[in-house]
């Protein structure tokens, strides 16, 4: 059974950094694109950075430059490098695999004060 957990969430001023990482176990992890989604109140869910298999990245416009996700596949992790954040980058954020999202776990909540 796949289990997911999110952790490095927190309250930060604008212009801040943090450092989101997520455990994956029960799961072939190495084999699959792995991505970070957020979801901001009163809004849908979205895919804001992706890594593939072989390390390449992909970001959302809203994000691109400012995060970095990266994975580790001997500890099956994937974490988020976040900075020079914003207010409207408020939101819990998830990780979960590209394309073949499996059971959504608890996410770990960001705030970016002014």
């Amino acid at each position: 059974q796949v289990q997911l957990v999110e952790s490095g969430g927190g309250l930060v001023q604008a212009g801040g950094s943090l450092t989101l990482s997520c455990a994956a176990s029960g799961i072939m992890f190495r084999i699959y694109t792995w991505g970070w989604y957020r979801q901001a109140p009163g809004q849908q869910r979205e895919l804001v950075a992706s890594i593939t298999s072989g390390g390449s990245r992909t970001y959302a416009d809203s994000v691109k430059g400012r995060f970095t996700i990266s994975r580790d596949n001997a500890k099956n992790m994937v974490y988020l490098q976040m900075d020079s954040l914003k207010p409207e980058d408020t939101a819990i954020y998830y990780c979960n695999v590209v394309g073949y999202v499996r059971p959504w776990a608890q996410g770990t909540l960001v705030t970016v004060s002014l």
